[in-house]
């Protein structure tokens, strides 16, 4: 079997140590906010880029280019290894876009070389827990076209369900309007959404209160698990720096599956830019998004 290597997008907000650990190159994302470019050679202390956040600064984000993208292969090409790239959702940016063209063109400069890029359908770490899967198939043996088929056969039981502290972030998003995102930040609305087949982030419905809203988040895995429930032995939470409600979310998914491997990180800026501080997302599978 030829050797090949997994690449992926910072989005997946993984931990440094786990593409460190499995050798996993990833393209980064762009995020400005006060005058500063954060991505992979200069990264943001999390605390400090949503303390920001909390205090009005808006950042923004761009895609990742083609030539990004390139830079990323070209050194495990050139020993001649094959490519899988896991990309962040279509639904989400054009950056999917730009490893499909840097594919195209390096292929045929390189004729020899085999580029597989898929579009995760995926954000934040839904991508992550997609590409945590991937590697566990690359680990056991699997030909990239294996693992590459397994990531299209399952990419959409990779169920995002999450809720969000401060509804004017989503209205900088274009996801709820202005009106919606002062009266409900009044009284305490506090949206749920999740993200759907085609990988766009939806708004699925509106509870009052925080600890309400951290629940619902398990009740909305319960509507999703369904036959998928025993595939479970793993499950993803990422949070825009408030570790003790992602906590307790935990917590309860742990009481109602019995599920110990629960692993956490924080929300990186090019997501959190869009999600705001305060968000708390949880990743599992189940029979439908």
């Amino acid at each position: 079997m030829k050797e090949y290597i997994i690449t992926t997008d910072d989005t997946c907000d993984m931990p440094e140590s786990f593409y460190e650990e499995h050798q996993i190159p990833y393209v980064s994302l762009n995020c400005m906010v006060n005058g500063q470019i954060f991505n992979k050679e200069h990264r943001a202390d999390p605390h400090e880029f949503y303390e920001w956040m909390r205090s009005g600064a808006m950042p923004t984000t761009s895609q990742a280019n083609a030539e990004d993208v390139k830079n990323c292969w070209l050194p495990y090409m050139e020993k001649g290894m094959d490519i899988l790239h896991l990309g962040f959702s279509s639904g989400l940016s054009g950056s999917f876009n730009s490893a499909r063209i840097a594919a195209e063109e390096l292929m045929e400069e390189y004729p020899g070389i085999r580029i597989r890029v898929v579009d995760s359908l995926c954000a934040s770490m839904g991508e992550g827990l997609l590409l945590f899967y991937a590697v566990q198939q690359k680990e056991q043996g699997k030909s990239l076209e294996e693992v590459g088929d397994f990531l299209e056969e399952n990419k959409l039981h990779l169920c995002h369900v999450f809720t969000v502290d401060d509804l004017f972030h989503l209205h900088r998003g274009g996801r709820v309007s202005k009106l919606s995102a002062i009266v409900g930040t009044m009284v305490g609305i506090k949206p749920m959404l999740h993200v759907d087949n085609e990988g766009h982030l939806i708004l699925l419905s509106k509870v009052r209160g925080r600890k309400r809203a951290l629940a619902e988040l398990v009740k909305m895995m319960d509507e999703r698990v369904g036959s998928y429930k025993d595939r479970n032995r793993t499950v993803f939470i990422s949070h825009g720096d408030c570790e003790e409600d992602a906590r307790m979310v935990a917590d309860l998914v742990r009481e109602k599956y019995h599920i110990q491997d629960i692993r956490f990180h924080t929300i990186g800026a090019t997501i959190g830019a869009h999600a705001g501080p305060g968000t708390v997302a949880l990743f599992f599978l189940g029979e439908k998004r």
